[in-house]
């Protein structure tokens, strides 16, 4: 896998106090939390925010670490089209559909999807999916406002051609 850096494009996170303010916020939806929830189900919902956002940085990153995680690559590669699949559990559907509930806030079908979240969960296991996702929101946000773009590390960004 090639090296990938990242230009912040909008404001230098070094210079500002945004990675103690967001680290702060992390820690308040319990990022560094010790979960009881699988890790594998936990790293699919990141990835899948990521997705839902999208917020270059996080797809790269939470890519990386879902295939570090042990998570099946074409199952990784296919996450975007989860309901297509047979690959996925049923207790990681209903967290994946929870997750894009909660991340696009519908209120019309959001009810639905904690009622089927709460058939494969117990409430402590329904509070840590909703922070992983909350906390993912909050990253993937203060990301793209951060302006992070992504290119090769040796600085070979390709121009867009007109």
């Amino acid at each position: 896998m090639s090296d990938v850096a990242y230009t912040n494009l909008r404001f230098d996170p070094d210079l500002t106090s945004f990675h103690s303010l967001a680290g702060q916020m992390a820690q308040a939806f319990g990022y560094k939390a010790e979960l009881t929830i699988d890790g594998q189900l936990a790293q699919l919902i990141r990835l899948r925010v990521a997705q839902l956002t999208p917020c270059s940085y996080c797809l790269i990153l939470h890519t990386r670490t879902a295939l570090e995680k042990g998570i099946n690559p074409d199952k990784v590669a296919h996450l975007a089209s989860w309901r297509q699949s047979e690959m996925f559990h049923a207790s990681e559907r209903a967290a994946l559909a929870y997750c894009e509930g909660l991340t696009d806030y519908d209120l019309n079908t959001f009810p639905a999807l904690h009622e089927e979240l709460i058939n494969h969960f117990n409430e402590t296991e329904v509070a840590e999916i909703a922070a992983v996702i909350i906390n993912m929101n909050v990253w993937t946000r203060l990301k793209l406002a951060q302006g992070a773009v992504p290119h090769t590390a040796a600085g070979d960004v390709n121009p867009v051609s007109s």
